[in-house]
């Protein structure tokens, strides 16, 4: 069976009829996600082009880049967020409990949902053995955490044909790398089934600032942009809206105020229901039980 086949195609204007508590009609759901670039490795990202075009190890710019938002830029978004009361979900490499045990406990001290985000980064189809690395993942978390991680995103939303079989074998019920709809699917595995949570592509800061070059000023503008209008649409079924944030991108001192310009405007609204990972999932699984009963 191909793998898309397992993810059947749904309209969304044919979804069923959702209700969030408290009549509510927008899901805000926001993603911090927390990293661990090895320095000894080429980098996931880049900022500043080599010199002569030929690429240096150590990469010394562009991991001090990264290293910049586990150091500083962390501390601007977990505020920003902690302030305004959102509930975080925190998307981390399983190696950050190890490498960053400071920016870790802070989470948890926040009550963050530890959603696993693999062991360190790096894109799962590249893996000698992913079934080990998602289980030291999984584990080194709920050791920390002191509870298993429900959810996951893999580093760049990778998969190979194994992959939603070998997390729903290790207990993960809510997944992020299917950005296919405005609202959860929920797929078959051999161990149960897995269900995906609306992530982002375009309300992300990578996107925006990493790959587009966009200025500081347009997440702000695309993310009004993209919650007005599936805030409008909740007022006919549910929407979920995800934000997608990483402490080196919007971290910064240039373009913090407008994450936190972003996250007034969403709240600002009186239908929106921030929610992690998790309480997104429950919530579907629960009105989707309950419309087959």
């Amino acid at each position: 069976m191909a793998l898309t086949d397992r993810i059947p195609y749904q309209a969304l204007i044919d979804r069923p009829k959702l209700s969030l508590p408290h009549g509510k009609t927008l899901a805000l759901w926001v993603i911090l996600n927390v990293e661990e670039w090895r320095i000894d490795n080429a980098m996931p990202r880049t900022v500043l082009s080599p010199p002569m075009g030929q690429p240096l190890l150590p990469d010394v710019p562009n991991w001090s880049w990264h290293e910049y938002g586990m150091r500083a830029g962390f501390w601007r978004q977990l505020k920003a967020l902690t302030d305004r009361r959102i509930p975080i979900t925190l998307a981390l490499n399983a190696n950050v409990c190890n490498s960053y045990p400071r920016v870790v406990e802070a989470a948890r001290e926040a009550d963050c949902e530890f959603m696993g985000h693999g062991f360190v980064q790096g894109p799962m189809h590249k893996l000698a053995e992913q079934a080990d690395a998602i289980k030291r993942a999984v584990d080194t978390i709920a050791r920390f955490s002191g509870k298993s991680p429900r959810s996951w995103e893999s580093p760049g939303l990778t998969e190979t044909g194994d992959t939603l079989d070998l997390l729903r074998r290790n207990g993960i019920e809510y997944v992020a790398d299917w950005v296919i709809d405005d609202l959860p699917q929920s797929i078959a595995t051999p161990h149960g089934t897995i269900t995906t949570i609306p992530y982002t592509v375009e309300t992300n800061d990578i996107v925006v600032h990493a790959l587009q070059h966009q200025p500081s000023e347009q997440f702000l503008r695309r993310g009004i942009d993209q919650f007005d209008r599936l805030y409008l649409e909740s007022k006919s079924n549910t929407r979920v809206m995800a934000i997608s944030i990483h402490p080196y991108i919007t971290g910064v001192p240039h373009r913090i105020r407008y994450l936190e310009e972003l996250l007034d405007y969403v709240i600002g609204h009186e239908s929106v229901a921030p929610m992690t990972a998790s309480q997104i999932g429950d919530w579907y699984c629960e009105q989707m039980a309950a419309i087959a009963t």
